[in-house]
């Protein structure tokens, strides 16, 4: 199994990791892309729901206990991953609980994990465009708030990056309107009229900086050109990695 370690100034009571597609069971088209089995967490892509389960089973080896999973909708609901029905439509979740895993799945869309400078307060959000345009962020970042956390940091996960994510004008329209700014994360793509190439994670960093949060990292990886990662844009039926952050 392959993790990717988020690299930022959390402290040490934070324990986090993003998957990668290696080092599980399931088969092609969910496999790793070098001929082994992938590590697919996603019960919802018409993979094995069996070697799912394996796959699972391999993450929570390295994990205080079994992540608090969500259905993922492109909403902006936050929940509390200590205090959750099974897997509820939800979009982000927090805990102040040592030891409860908040977990966000992820093939192209933002994973952003959050933490307080103290280590006494965690967070993750799912921000597809949608989720971002709606406020999941920002509404992460107020339930934090909510639970006593001041100094907030972000890390930016992998997903689709600037080079490969085209959009139609609807979806700049929807950020522009709420954000004046957003303006500068949208290019207009060369001999496609009304088509554009949004960077996601300008778009996060600017919505983060509006609510306060300025301590960001991460941002640097594309899910589509690194075939370390699973993409939906890329590949269309394909599995789903996980981003998922805890207190020790």
């Amino acid at each position: 199994m392959e993790l990717l370690i988020p690299d930022w100034p959390a402290p040490a009571a934070i324990g986090a990791l993003t998957t990668l597609r290696a080092g599980g069971y399931s088969p092609v088209p969910y496999d790793d892309g070098q001929g082994g089995g992938g590590l697919n967490l996603g019960a919802h892509v018409a993979d094995d729901p069996l070697l799912v389960a394996r796959n699972r089973a391999l993450l929570r080896r390295v994990l205080p206990q079994e992540p608090a999973w969500l259905s993922q909708v492109h909403g902006v609901t936050v929940l509390d991953a200590a205090a959750l029905p099974a897997e509820p439509e939800a979009d982000a979740c927090i805990s102040t609980t040592p030891g409860a895993v908040c977990v966000m799945m992820t093939a192209d869309c933002l994973p952003v994990l959050f933490c307080d400078r103290a280590g006494s307060v965690v967070g993750a959000a799912h921000a597809g465009w949608r989720g971002l345009a709606a406020g999941v962020l920002e509404r992460t970042v107020a339930a934090m708030r909510e639970r006593g956390a001041v100094d907030l940091l972000a890390w930016l996960g992998p997903a689709i990056g600037p080079d490969r994510f085209e959009v139609g004008g609807e979806v700049r329209e929807a950020f522009v309107t709420r954000q004046a700014e957003a303006d500068a994360a949208f290019r207009a793509y060369p001999g496609r009229p009304g088509k554009y190439l949004a960077d996601i994670y300008q778009l996060a960093r600017q919505r983060l900086a509006a609510v306060g949060v300025h301590d960001v990292s991460g941002g640097g990886l594309c899910t589509v050109a690194d075939h370390r990662f699973y993409s939906y844009r890329r590949d269309r039926t394909t599995g789903r990695m996980a981003s998922l952050i805890w207190l020790k």
